[in-house]
């Protein structure tokens, strides 16, 4: 599923959040959602040791690969689409990751005000993992 007209939380064009890992619910780079994205994965974040422990720890190990799953495991750095509940969850508990929040779709105002978004934010960098063609030259 790809949309063109999804909005971030900014009001602008959903931006890319990874395709090196490929995020998103259809694993196409973006925080997009629909209907089947029960998760509601619409937040755009850099994942961090503490976050990683803690999902873990809910239930949901995130740096396992699956591979019959499409799922690469992850590592602090990356970028990743997560659900709107499990981040706000981590935030109420002091470890959410930081959120690029050009990359997070406008949905997650649903269950995260933007302020709380905006306290966690860092600065959508485009030499990062989040650039369309990063690594086409290597």
């Amino acid at each position: 599923m790809q949309v063109d007209s999804a909005q971030n939380v900014l009001g602008g064009p959903l931006q890319s959040c990874s395709t090196d890992p490929m995020t998103g619910f259809y694993r196409d780079g973006c925080c997009h959602t629909g209907p089947r994205d029960l998760g509601t994965h619409v937040v755009c974040a850099e994942m961090t040791e503490a976050f990683l422990q803690f999902t873990a720890e809910q239930g949901n190990d995130l740096m396992t690969p699956r591979p019959e799953m499409n799922f690469p495991g992850l590592e602090p750095g990356d970028r990743w689409c997560l659900c709107a509940g499990r981040w706000k969850e981590a935030a109420q508990a002091g470890v959410a990751p930081p959120v690029i929040l050009e990359g997070t779709h406008e949905a997650a105002l649903d269950v995260i005000p933007l302020d709380t978004l905006a306290a966690h934010a860092v600065d959508s960098d485009p030499s990062s993992n989040d650039a369309p063609d990063a690594g086409a030259d290597a």
